[in-house]
């Protein structure tokens, strides 16, 4: 069972943070409490020094899907990283959120790249590498959140700054892709945003792409280079295994249509939950109403999965709906919490017993509220990141978990 670190919020003392730093042993390791691959000293436990140790985990009623994704509990068959191979290895951190980047460099067990990334007074960016990083694999480590424009022109010249620098390869990290809802045409003149950022990135002269939770999986042949595509699932299905909830007494749903095959993978790792459906009917961007709802809630402990929480006008609706139907308790679940205005409100408006997260994206202190849940995909990114740089993803069949070829 998972043991967590926490610390309370700086607004609210009810609220719990939850991080997964696989650094901090644990008497009975958890499916993503993994063991860090170097001895070499992080800063990461002084940023952290305040934290206590939390509780237990309770004894978990759900039963876990045990192919799934157990390949993170022993990384046996990987490479040492004593024989000098992470030598040719750097991360270097954008300014999006340099909180996860250096829990994956504590979890690599590596220091961060230095780096020197400033913006002139008109707003131009600059970035200048502090050390040489001719030959090496290089990870760049920026989701390209809220203010999503500068986040990205960033990424991009992080990206032009080391190939012009000679670096052998270039991966560019991006947590959370923005644009990614601009996939298709849905209206005539319509721009496709995501191919033009794909584009725009390839250009710039990234070798590789290792995104998180995509919108919509037809978003990585949008790239003309290799994309790995991880999942946060694994991370909030092992947080949920520690929750004292009767599989019996639960059910999955999607908030809509467009999520069902995602709902639908997530309730089979929980027991292989009955599915939900809310059927909604949007008159336009960020606008939703909810029609009806496909499926039995009543009595039930609803979890609502989706990748991402923007303005939550579907995910509210759709728990409003769950307890006009019976519900007894509603869970959301999401890997990218962008949280528009007026997203807290209604998130916090008692609709939901928790609201779990992961951090992705980085929570504003503003944005906090009792019922948030925030997970660290730390140990998952950087486990990817290691097997691209080992090259030992073919070979070994759980790889398809993480979604890596």
């Amino acid at each position: 069972m998972a043991t967590f670190l926490k610390y309370p919020c700086p607004t609210s003392s009810k609220f719990t943070h939850f991080i997964h730093p696989s650094s901090f042993s644990s008497p009975k390791p958890s499916l993503l409490q993994l063991t860090p691959r170097n001895s070499i000293k992080c800063n990461l436990a002084e940023q952290l020094k305040d934290l206590e140790n939390g509780k237990p985990g309770h004894s978990s009623s759900i039963k876990m899907d045990q192919s799934f994704p157990s390949f993170l509990a022993s990384p046996k068959h990987l490479k040492s990283s004593d024989d000098g191979n992470n030598t040719r290895l750097r991360i270097f951190s954008g300014t999006a959120n340099p909180a996860l980047s250096q829990e994956i460099a504590c979890y690599m067990g590596l220091e961060l790249g230095k780096i020197k990334i400033k913006r002139f007074a008109d707003g131009e960016i600059y970035v200048q590498l502090q050390e040489s990083v001719r030959g090496c694999d290089v990870y760049l480590v920026q989701p390209t959140c809220p203010p999503a424009n500068e986040n990205l022109m960033e990424l991009l010249i992080m990206i032009d700054a080391c190939r012009r620098a000679s670096a052998k390869n270039i991966t560019a990290v991006i947590p959370y892709f923005g644009y990614a809802r601009a996939d298709r045409k849905t209206q005539g003149r319509e721009s496709i945003a995501a191919k033009l950022v794909a584009n725009l990135i390839t250009e710039a002269g990234a070798n590789r792409v290792l995104a998180c939770d995509l919108h919509s999986g037809q978003s990585m042949g949008y790239f003309d280079i290799p994309v790995d595509h991880v999942y946060g699932q694994p991370v909030i299905l092992d947080y949920l295994a520690s929750k004292t909830i009767c599989s019996d007494d639960l059910v999955v749903v999607s908030p809509d249509v467009g999520g069902v095959a995602r709902a639908r993978a997530f309730a089979k790792k929980l027991s292989d939950a009955p599915l939900a459906i809310v059927d909604k009917r949007r008159h336009g961007h960020n606008v939703a109403e909810v029609m009806n709802l496909i499926g039995d809630v009543k009595g039930k402990v609803a979890v609502m999965v989706d990748d991402m929480i923007d303005t939550a006008g579907t995910i509210a609706k759709g728990a409003a709906l769950l307890h006009q139907e019976g519900a007894r308790e509603v869970y959301a679940c999401t890997t990218h919490a962008v949280f528009s205005p007026p997203a807290i409100e209604r998130l916090s408006s008692g609709l939901f017993q928790e609201v779990i997260i992961t951090n992705t994206i980085p929570v504003l202190e503003k944005n906090y509220f009792p019922q948030l849940t925030v997970l660290s995909v730390a140990n998952l990114l950087g486990e990817t990141i290691w097997r691209v740089h080992d090259d030992c993803s073919v070979g070994f069949e759980p790889y398809s978990s993480l979604g890596l070829d």
